[in-house]
């Protein structure tokens, strides 16, 4: 057994600690409070941005129509991924200070790709989807 002086918040402690190998031992003598002798479970890394997003990201076609976002938010809903679309038809929905906003086709023309997933956050003037006129 060693004996050690422990200070904790202003409060000094004579604690003795049982050595064992190379695995330390608790603290035999002061109480710990509940909070603190509970384990604590460090939060997993979140992925980055780019590998959540299973969208196709390439060059754009000089005359594709590009939809970029209008504000910064999280993507809610891909309504459409491919095909053709009508002006007005909703692409994504666009969720911004708890709000859903419809974020719709600028023009008639062949929806080619959705460049976004569910979960992705964007930022103003990120690109949405491509359209083919």
């Amino acid at each position: 057994m060693k004996k050690f002086k422990v200070t904790v918040n202003g409060k000094t402690y004579e604690v003795e600690v049982e050595e064992m190998g190379s695995v330390p031992a608790a603290p035999a003598a002061a109480p710990i409070p509940a909070a603190a002798s509970e384990p604590v479970k460090a939060a997993a890394p979140e992925p980055a941005a780019e590998a959540v997003s299973a969208a196709p990201k390439g060059p754009i076609p000089d005359n594709a129509v590009v939809v970029k976002a209008p504000m910064p938010g999280k993507i809610s809903a891909v309504k459409q991924e491919r095909g053709a679309v009508e002006h007005g038809a909703v692409i994504v929905v666009l969720e911004a200070m708890k709000m859903q906003n419809d974020i719709t086709a600028p023009q008639d023309g062949t929806l080619t790709e959705v460049r976004v997933a569910v979960g992705d956050s964007v930022k103003t003037g990120d690109v949405l989807a491509v359209i083919m006129p």
